[in-house]
């Protein structure tokens, strides 16, 4: 307890010096937190944006890459067809997928009055509302009989209300998408996102009115299938992938002209992306810690130098070499752990502001918490042991002899 109140009083006695010595460690574990926070919220904004697109989803995209149980070859990007998802929906041999949605996509300039906006545009079934968990604000969703009777009816997200519609209800009003008009008829929940993933800035069409009359093609981009829980996802798999390789008259799934991902597989991916780049900014971050503790290494030599007639006369008093040495090595850990204790503060209100400036999530990693105090503490150790054992082992006579 002596020890300890003789560093604080040391450590008080100049300010200036103590806060400028901290500030290293401040910014490198402040650093470290909010990026850690920062990316641990982007990597559940992800997951949460795909699992809200249906947890049981597979997704069958035309097109050879290496997936699950299917592995793709030699392909192109219209190898699947409108007759390829019937074959899926009515074949004996598919007993795991509980729904079927073809779809076609295409990012398009649309306009209301003198509004226009660039939305993704998506041809769909009635399927899709229950495969993808469409849920619905306004009016009703695409069905049956507009797809039967080439419909020219589309359901928005909320961020192209804002943007085409920002004074007025658009239930009923027209979009026109490349000069054909389209009446309004409904009206998504937000599900969030931003830039291309923006799940709100979509427009949902009929699928063969967008076939017919928009893209002007016959193929499809993706077809989703529902799975009937997440323990079949892999047989569903299995099961589909065999039937279009049957139907595409291929022999060998090394040769497969489509990709299934399941919604883990596309959530695994994104979260490893987001997982390596949250650990690189942690590791730019983390060498201000070094930094930092480099000038505390400096400065407690510095203090070393100034006291060197005080370590003199408490030797010639009697003082034993590790009780000099705790007294410097203390000093040092109270200089780490304080600047530490500061920048977790500094660290956590950062990531709460960034958060709700952006509107993110905001998370909080203990872990990154715990290892803040273990690594100021460390660096207090590390960098403070130098300088305390160097004062440790001046000699009595010839420090009293220092001016």
């Amino acid at each position: 307890m002596e020890t300890l109140l003789e560093s604080l009083k040391t450590l008080t006695l100049n300010k200036l010096r103590t806060g400028l010595a901290m500030l290293g460690i401040v910014i490198g574990i402040g650093s470290v937190i909010a990026l850690v926070s920062l990316g641990q919220a982007s990597q559940q904004a992800i997951q949460n944006q795909i699992q809200s697109l249906g947890a049981n989803l597979l997704t069958v995209n035309p097109g050879s890459q290496t997936s699950g149980t299917i592995r793709g070859a030699a392909g192109g990007a219209t190898t699947l067809t409108n007759a390829d998802a019937t074959a899926i929906q009515t074949s004996p041999s598919i007993t795991t997928i509980s729904a079927v949605s073809p779809e076609v996509q295409k990012r398009v300039q649309v306009t209301a009055g003198r509004n226009n906006s660039n939305i993704q545009i998506i041809g769909v079934t009635a399927a899709y509302e229950g495969v993808h968990k469409i849920t619905l604000t306004e009016g009703r969703f695409i069905n049956d009989v507009d797809n039967n009777s080439l419909s020219k009816v589309i359901v928005i997200g909320q961020q192209v209300e804002a943007n085409l519609f920002p004074t007025q209800d658009p239930l009923g009003q027209n979009i026109r998408i490349n000069g054909i008009s389209f009446r309004v008829i409904g009206i998504t929940a937000s599900k969030g996102g931003t830039g291309f993933l923006n799940q709100d800035n979509i427009g949902y069409i009929p699928l063969t009115t967008a076939q017919q009359q928009i893209l002007g093609q016959t193929y499809l981009n993706t077809i989703s299938l529902e799975a009937k829980s997440q323990d079949v996802m892999t047989q569903a798999e299995n099961e589909v992938g065999y039937l279009l390789l049957a139907r595409h008259k291929l022999t060998s799934p090394a040769q497969a002209d489509f990709t299934i991902l399941s919604q883990q597989d596309i959530a695994n991916t994104a979260s490893a992306t987001t997982g390596t780049f949250t650990s690189l900014l942690s590791g730019i971050a983390a060498i201000s810690l070094l930094v930092g503790g480099i000038g505390i290494m400096n400065i407690m030599l510095v203090t070393v130098t100034e006291r060197t007639r005080e370590i003199g006369l408490r030797k010639a008093l009697g003082a034993k070499k590790q009780v000099i040495t705790m007294q410097f090595l203390t000093e040092s850990i109270l200089l780490t752990f304080s600047g530490g204790l500061i920048g977790i503060v500094i660290g956590i209100i950062a990531s709460y502001i960034f958060s709700s400036l952006s509107g993110s999530i905001f998370v909080i990693s203990f872990p990154s918490i715990l290892l803040a105090f273990v690594v100021s503490a460390g660096i207090g150790v590390l960098f403070g042991w130098y300088p305390a054992s160097r004062a440790a082992s001046l000699q009595p006579i010839e420090a009293l002899r220092y001016e």
